[in-house]
C-alpha cells in the first residue's frame, strides 16, 4: 500500500539508520546465520567498530559528534580555561593540608595551597563571562568550556553554573578513575578517548583561552595553543596567562627568546593576569564588548 508521502518528491526513500536497525533485530531472530557476530550491521557492532583498523573512523567519530550536538546546542564560541587538577579550592585547603605525611610532602602541599586563589579567580573569570550571557547571531558566545575535571576545572564550571549558565566539559579517558565534575551541564559533557581530538575541540570555538597553573596537561595545551598562533595556523586569541611567579618559575620564557628559539615578541602572544577583573578587561578591549 502506498502511503500519501510517498507521492512527495521530496520524502526520503531510503529508510534511517534507526529503522534499518529496527528491521534487522526482527529478522530470522534465533538461527545460527543471524546470531554469529558477522551478521550484525557494521555500526551495530561494537566489536568490530573498537578494532585497530577502524581507528580511523573512530577518530572521524569523535570529530563529528561534539561537533554535531555544540551546533545543535547553539554554541558559538567559548571562553576556554585550562588549568591544574591539583590545586585545592579554598574550601579544602584544611583536608588537603592534613594529607601531609612527611616534611617534604608537607611543602609541596603548602605551594598546592597557595595557588588556591587561582580557584577563585577561575571561578570569578567564568562567572563574569556566563553573567554577559553574549549571543551573536542566534549563538550564544564565550560559553564556558573546561576539561570537565576536578580543581581548576571545577572552578571554571561552577563559576558558569553559579551565574545560571550552561558550560561546557570536555572529559577524557584515563587508566584511573576520571568522571565530569558535578558542575558541567549534562548534555554539554563529552568524553574523548584520543587526546589530540579533544584538544582539537577545545580551540576550534574558542574566542579567549585563560591558562591557570598546572602540569604536563595544562603545558600541552597551553603550548599548542601558542605554537598555533606563532605559526600563523591559527588568528590570535586573548591568551591569559595567570600566575605570573610561577610561570616564570617553571618556563624561563626570556631565556627562549635570547637563545633565539623564539623570537623576542613571541611572549606578547599572551596576556599575563592576577585577577578575573583584569582578565575579562583583556577580552573586552581586544574584541570591543559592551558587556565589561
Amino acid at each position: 500500500m502506498t502511503e500519501p508521502e510517498d507521492k512527495e518528491l521530496t520524502h526520503r526513500r531510503f529508510y534511517k539508520a534507526e529503522q534499518e536497525a529496527s528491521f534487522a533485530g526482527a529478522q530470522g531472530a534465533g538461527t545460527p546465520q543471524t546470531q554469529d557476530p558477522a551478521y550484525k550491521l557494521a555500526f551495530l557492532d561494537s566489536e568490530f567498530l573498537l578494532r585497530d583498523e577502524l581507528r580511523p573512523v573512530r577518530f572521524q567519530l569523535e570529530l563529528l559528534k561534539p561537533e554535531m550536538l555544540l551546533e545543535e546546542a547553539n554554541i558559538g564560541s567559548t571562553l576556554v580555561i585550562y588549568g591544574s587538577a591539583r590545586i585545592p579550592s579554598p574550601e579544602h585547603v584544611d583536608a588537603v593540608r592534613a594529607t601531609a605525611t612527611t616534611p617534604e610532602r608537607g611543602k609541596v602541599i603548602e605551594r598546592l595551597i597557595a595557588k588556591s586563589k587561582y580557584y577563585e579567580e577561575a571561578r570569578k573569570l567564568a562567572h563574569t563571562a556566563s553573567t554577559c550571557a553574549i549571543v551573536e547571531k542566534g549563538m550564544r558566545q564565550f560559553v564556558v568550556c573546561s576539561g570537565g575535571g576536578p580543581s581548576i576545572m571545577e572552578a571554571a564550571n561552577r563559576g558558569a553554573s553559579e551565574a545560571g549558565a550552561e558550560s561546557l566539559g570536555l572529559n577524557i579517558v584515563l587508566p584511573h578513575e576520571q568522571a565530569p565534575n558535578p558542575y558541567v551541564t549534562p548534555h554539554l559533557s563529552f568524553q574523548f578517548h584520543y587526546f589530540a581530538l579533544r584538544k582539537m575541540h577545545f580551540l576550534l570555538r574558542a574566542r579567549a583561552v585563560a591558562v591557570f597553573p598546572g602540569g604536563f596537561g595544562t603545558f600541552d595545551e597551553f603550548f599548542e595553543l601558542l605554537t598555533l598562533i606563532q605559526t600563523g595556523k591559527m588568528k590570535p586569541i586573548p591568551i591569559l596567562l595567570f600566575g605570573k611567579d610561577y610561570w616564570n618559575r617553571v618556563v624561563n620564557f626570556e631565556a627562549l627568546a635570547e637563545e633565539g628559539v623564539i623570537n623576542a615578541n613571541d611572549t606578547d602572544l599572551f596576556r599575563w593576569c592576577e585577577t578575573a577583573e583584569e582578565g575579562w578587561q583583556h577580552i573586552v578591549d581586544f574584541y570591543g564588548l559592551e558587556c565589561g
